[in-house]
């Protein structure tokens, strides 16, 4: 199946990256520019294409992204710390971001050919996000199939929607992903914070999959207190 991959240039795209090369015919990476603070990444996921021998396409949304205003990722809001699944979280949402990226990413792949869209969405994404949820990327898939009829079939594919980021981590090890060359952090400082929601997210699942963690963090223990903050709330 020739497959298109969304690829912001963090753990789990690139980790799907990988998967995919793996298991079927990776074309091509499509990364975002929206004005993210944590803009670097698209810099992980352009190098992650040529490990892979494959074609990158970095999309401008910067006018786009601006007019989402109100997020941490896009405005002048500080990216909160702790973990991922708090309410404060939520200052991190910029909207409709994964449904415009996956309508030009359809629209790339019509246009060359592929049959394929994949997006590493994740289970832990569904608290916060309500264009990373099962119900989202099912209703999208079949507004593609609308858009698209008599002239490409294309479909979504979202192999980690019900998973955790602990087996994406395990999954992603099998497959040789580099994951000291990928990057999550939404602060975009020298090195990962490890206190925003991100960084722990990371630190955790790694943890949870007992898979050695590459990644440099200012503060490489604060994991460990988000976590017993949210248990005691």
């Amino acid at each position: 199946m020739k497959t298109l991959v969304i690829c912001s240039g963090g753990l789990d795209s690139v980790s799907l990256a990988h998967i995919t090369a793996s298991e079927h015919q990776l074309t091509r990476l499509v990364s975002f520019d929206y004005g993210q603070r944590h803009r670097k990444e698209v810099d992980f996921a352009e190098a992650a294409a040529k490990r892979l021998g494959v074609q990158f396409h970095l999309i401008d949304m910067r006018g786009i992204g601006a007019a989402l205003s109100g997020s941490a990722l896009t405005d002048d809001i500080d990216v909160p710390d702790g973990h991922y699944a708090e309410e404060t979280m939520k200052v991190t949402v910029v909207p409709n971001r994964n449904a415009i990226m996956l309508s030009i990413g359809f629209g790339i792949a019509a246009a060359q050919g592929d049959e394929a869209v994949a997006t590493a969405v994740h289970g832990g994404d569904h608290f916060i996000y309500p264009d990373c949820r099962p119900g989202f990327t099912c209703a999208f898939d079949a507004m593609q199939q609308a858009a698209l009829e008599g002239y490409a079939a294309v479909r979504l594919h979202t192999p980690f929607v019900e998973q955790s980021k602990a087996e994406i981590v395990r999954q992603g090890a099998r497959h040789g992903t580099p994951f000291a060359e990928t990057w999550s952090c939404y602060k975009g400082g020298e090195l990962h914070c490890g206190r925003c929601g991100t960084c722990v997210e990371r630190r955790e699942a790694f943890h949870l999959a007992e898979v050695s963690d590459p990644t440099a963090y200012v503060d490489p223990d604060y994991w460990t207190t988000a976590l017993a903050t949210r248990r005691e709330s």
